[in-house]
């Protein structure tokens, strides 16, 4: 008897099986409107393009950058029929740096986007709208950025140290000369830092370099083995001649190199300088920062006898001028080691009446000690998970106002819905344009009790 080979064999349901897209694949596309991030929409053989550098009603040429089931990543290469309101990208690296996605749009389109994806998400996921949608905050669009990581990777077929920034989409590192987003003090740095660090005897080691700018400038050195005497030196003297501090950053915490040295920025409104580290978080954009938290107080309508819970509160960024209003500030955040930092920056600047609390915030806040006695108003400022559970309890406290400020649109919908279903209602929004030249959303929105 014949021996039987067969077996299932496994038939397609119906249909033929798409067409896989090459990387690198170019095709000219029609952009009909935008997606929430900025990147231009196409809809070309039964698949959807999400094309980088793209606006609505222009013809491109896109190189595909990846693609998955029924959608493909591109960016435009060339345009062959520009939208009117087009403008050149300012920066010469804004076609291949990964860092700002909308240069080729102008700004006021660039605002209006982003009140899009707010207004978007808050409609699709909370089912609510706002009483009264503030004005944009905005800035200025260049020169605003006070932090920047610069890449460094040391290519060892051909013996040569890449510095600069991530490129879009890709691994690749683009060599940079300008930043025009950077203030002022970090442009100068960024133009010779390549040449400097080039200049080293082990650039191997170099693992990053961050930069800063608040009451000083700062210049943070990773490095994965010990930097040679001379490389230090010759790091040192970099720094000096721009009248920067040197920090390095081995196996251990960030040290500066002189010790008695100290970074920190000011809120010149409340008099108030707070020190922090590198590696700790702050906002990026000092104006934008400084008008949000004026925003925030004028919002909020804090009183001289109010005790106020400020939750992740990091260095006390809302804390530090809360306290120059009420009668007590309780702030709560999730790392013991920010909670220090923003204890002794109150204790600097001599306020006593602002305390900080370590709690893990995706827990329910009722049981905390700190808690018992109730708030007259909430403000919280959370990461890009949002506080899901911080809000969920928040009626119990008692506040009869709650700010919230959002880095994540969708994240901000999310707990407005839980907020709402307590009793709260949405009686005030607003964009607020940390991140200009980018489709980066932040945003304020002020819940009252009914």
């Amino acid at each position: 008897m014949a021996k039987k080979t067969g077996g299932l064999r496994f038939q397609p349901s119906g249909g033929t099986r798409a067409v896989q897209i090459p990387v690198g694949k170019k095709q000219r596309l029609t952009i009909e409107r935008l997606a929430n991030d900025g990147r231009g929409i196409s809809f070309f053989e039964n698949r959807t393009w999400f094309v980088a550098g793209a606006l609505p009603g222009e013809m491109v040429e896109a190189r595909v950058l990846g693609a998955r089931s029924q959608i493909v990543d591109a960016r435009a290469e060339r345009i062959l029929v520009a939208a009117a309101s087009r403008r050149p990208a300012p920066c010469r690296h804004a076609s291949v740096c990964g860092g700002c996605s909308l240069q080729h749009m102008p700004h006021e389109q660039q605002l209006l986007l982003k009140q899009q994806q707010l207004n978007d998400q808050l409609t699709r996921i909370a089912g609510v709208q706002p009483d009264e949608w503030a004005p944009p905050l905005v800035g200025p669009e260049f020169g605003y950025r006070r932090r920047a990581r610069i890449a460094v990777r040391w290519d060892v077929k051909a013996k040569r140290l890449d510095v600069g920034f991530r490129a879009a989409a890709s691994q690749d590192i683009v060599s940079i000369s300008e930043c025009l987003v950077l203030v002022q003090p970090l442009q100068s740095i960024v133009q010779v830092l390549p040449e400097v660090l080039r200049r080293l005897s082990k650039p191997q080691a170099l693992g990053h370099v961050e930069l800063f700018s608040g009451t000083a400038s700062a210049v943070l050195v990773r490095h994965t083995a010990p930097l040679p005497e001379p490389d230090v030196a010759l790091l040192q003297a970099f720094c000096a001649e721009h009248q920067a501090q040197l920090w390095l950053h081995g196996t251990d915490e960030p040290q500066p190199f002189d010790t008695t040295q100290v970074l920190g920025y000011r809120l010149a409104q409340w008099d108030l300088q707070l020190a922090y580290r590198p590696g700790d978080f702050v906002q990026v954009n000092a104006p934008v920062n400084e008008a949000m938290i004026a925003q925030a107080l004028d919002w909020l309508a804090p009183m001289a006898n109010e005790r106020v819970l400020d939750l992740f509160c990091g260095l006390g960024n809302f804390s530090l001028p809360l306290a120059r209003q009420v009668q007590e500030v309780v702030a709560v955040e999730g790392v013991q080691v920010m909670v220090d930092r923003a204890a002794s920056n109150a204790l600097a600047n001599g306020l006593g009446n602002a305390h900080f609390f370590q709690a893990d915030l995706s827990n329910s806040l009722a049981d905390a000690p700190w808690a018992a006695q109730g708030f007259s108003a909430v403000l919280l400022d959370p990461p890009r998970d949002g506080a899901l559970q911080a809000v969920e309890g928040l009626a119990k406290l008692g506040a009869k106002r709650v700010l919230y400020v959002s880095c994540n649109p969708a994240t901000l919908a999310r707990d407005t819905a839980v907020l709402v279903q307590q009793g709260y209602r949405l009686k005030r929004a607003a964009i607020l344009d940390m991140f200009p030249q980018t489709a980066h959303v932040e945003a304020m929105a002020l819940f009252v009790a009914d």
